[in-house]
């Protein structure tokens, strides 16, 4: 079996790595530098089903249909993640732990299976470290201390 895992530590209380990864008006920014998902019927209830919908590709809808499989805010949550024209149902946890004065976050996707698990691990591991890397502290370093995007922030809505 075939599996994503990255770790990153942030500089971030654990509240509000926890709000830019589970508000579904946040999430779409930082998975900005992947393929710009935005949740659709997102919410931290376990049974939720709802979807990621991002631009569709060649050979893909740009859906995945997802289910809220267990909450424990702000220290986890997991959901299932399967393609909208079906395959194999894989699992996703985010992890959220205090390290110092910031957050350990730990990505997990599991349940891979075969060949075509084995590239799709890769192919999406190298997309999910771009936008752990890169996507979500840009969102981080934008949210005051509530966890609100600042007003003059660039992930913003664009003004005229």
């Amino acid at each position: 079996m075939s599996a994503i895992h990255i770790v990153r530590d942030y500089p971030h209380p654990q509240q509000k790595v926890w709000r830019a990864v589970t508000d579904p008006e946040l999430v779409p920014l930082w998975t900005a530098t992947g393929a710009g998902a935005r949740p659709e019927g997102f919410a931290t209830t376990v049974g939720t089903t709802f979807r990621f919908v991002a631009k569709p590709k060649p050979g893909w809808s740009g859906v995945v249909v997802c289910e809220v499989l267990e909450v424990r805010e702000p220290s986890l949550l997991r959901y299932s993640w399967q393609d909208e024209s079906g395959g194999e149902v894989t699992e996703v946890a985010y992890r959220l732990e205090p390290h110092g004065s910031g957050t350990t976050f730990t990505y997990d996707h599991t349940g891979f299976t075969g060949a075509g698990g084995f590239f799709m691990a890769k192919l999406l591991g190298a997309v999910r470290t771009k936008m752990l890397t890169k996507g979500l502290p840009a969102v981080l370093n934008d949210l005051d201390d509530q966890g609100n995007l600042r007003p003059a922030s660039p992930l913003g809505p664009k003004r005229l």
